[in-house]
């Protein structure tokens, strides 16, 4: 899935969409940004800033003006319905682009806390798009009592020690948050958050047989560390076997570290659980 962003110059607001959901490292998912004007021009020194308080360095972006090649990509997102319609008349499929969020206004020539809300306001459309279907043909839900029963029966496929659907009930009614992937096909993932006190632990992610290295477990993963961060926890945790290398390498990917050794923590069979931790900047 090629995915463009666009604004008029490519130098404050596109910059930031691009970076924001290159930092998600989505399976399938390669992503890039364009304007109309302005070859090679640096971005905004305070786009480069707002973005760095939340760890993403973008101030080696250079402009790009867009070319035919990237009117190709299978979804563009653009700022305003004025770039919608010259993207159109350039030769962009109108099925694939769409305003970002109804608009995002430009702030060039704005000040710090004005580039923080456009920032903001970009971060929150892109996510609305990556979890709604609109970038991947999955969408990510919050997931309730409905649910339980198909939970239940895809831990029966994945874990040798399954939740119960007594247990997961339990865990939903005790400050643990689940969310489902969906599909055509219907139910196909979830992932689950416990808060306690300022921090996050995710209990167990699964993907169906049949939907794993299309890149739902990231997405998954994505949308626990979200929630978690926009929930204000410190940071968010998980425990993995030690020989589960492509949990591991997810996890990896998805700026988990290493922070520790649980000995003989998991069962059928025995075996030391890796401790993964992702921490939020604040």
């Amino acid at each position: 899935m090629k995915v463009l962003f666009v604004c008029s110059g490519n130098t404050c607001r596109s910059p930031m969409a691009e970076a924001y959901l290159n930092s998600k490292k989505i399976s399938g998912v390669s992503v890039c940004s364009a304007g109309f004007m302005g070859e090679g021009d640096s971005v905004s020194e305070n786009a480069a800033a707002v973005m760095k308080e939340i760890g993403i360095d973008v101030s080696a972006h250079k402009s790009r003006v867009i070319n035919a090649e990237m009117l190709m990509a299978d979804r563009i997102f653009c700022m305003g319905e004025n770039h919608r319609r010259a993207l159109i008349l350039a030769g962009a499929d109108p099925n694939g682009v769409t305003v970002l969020s109804g608009g995002i206004r430009d702030p060039y020539g704005g000040d710090i806390s004005t580039y923080r809300k456009c920032r903001d306001e970009i971060i929150s459309a892109v996510d609305n798009c990556l979890y709604s279907g609109e970038i991947l043909p999955v969408k990510i839900l919050f997931a309730d009592r409905n649910d339980i029963k198909e939970i239940a029966e895809l831990e029966k496929q994945c874990f040798f020690v399954p939740w119960s659907e007594n247990g997961i009930l339990e865990a939903m009614n005790h400050n643990t948050v689940f969310f489902k992937a969906v599909s055509e096909s219907g139910f196909i993932g979830y992932i689950s958050v416990t808060a306690v006190a300022g921090e996050g632990y995710i209990n167990n992610i699964a993907v169906s047989r049949d939907f794993r290295g299309a890149g739902v477990g990231s997405m998954l993963l994505d949308r626990a560390v979200t929630f978690s961060r926009d929930s204000g926890l410190e940071f968010v945790s998980l425990e993995v076997r030690a020989s589960n290398s492509a949990a591991i390498s997810l996890y990896k990917k998805a700026d988990f570290k290493e922070e520790g050794l649980r000995r003989s923590f998991y069962e059928n069979p025995k075996e030391d659980g890796v401790i993964m931790t992702r921490r939020f900047i604040k």
